[in-house]
């Protein structure tokens, strides 16, 4: 019998990877790779926008960042990593996180409509945030 073992890909704990977790995980916005490599270079004036991309993909493929892709032309990342759902205002654009349940039994309705097995879900709810409405109240 032969026996295929796969090995585990690493990745390799470099300073660019802790400066960019640390710029992710040091603010509660979704950010572009863009304005992430804006924070790097703040500490590693020599990093390149193709390194913080690299990493930033390598990161997320691992499950140590979450890679967001709402529509539009740029992806945004975040370093929280749990389930969680969004809000994107129609207004300004701003992404915000929503905690807690939406429907506990959304899973079962969809598997049982469609015959789907659903591990997991994520919802983004749209709308007018409540400093845009307060701002269209003025």
């Amino acid at each position: 019998m032969i026996v295929i073992i796969k090995k585990r890909q690493m990745l390799k704990h470099t300073k660019q990877k802790e400066v960019i977790l640390r710029v992710l995980r040091s603010t509660n916005s979704h950010p572009t790779a863009l304005w992430i490599y804006d924070g790097v270079r703040r500490e590693l004036p020599h990093v390149s926008l193709a390194t913080v991309y690299r990493n930033l993909r390598q990161l997320a493929g691992r499950g140590e960042v979450l890679e967001l892709q709402f529509g539009g032309p740029l992806s945004h990342f975040e370093g929280r990593t749990d389930k969680h759902n969004h809000f994107i205002c129609d207004s300004c654009g701003h992404i915000f996180d929503v905690d807690g349940p939406v429907d506990g039994e959304l899973n079962d309705q969809i598997a049982q409509k469609t015959g789907f097995k659903i591990s997991h879900y994520r919802l983004v709810f749209y709308g007018i945030c409540r400093e845009c409405e307060l701002a269209l109240r003025l």
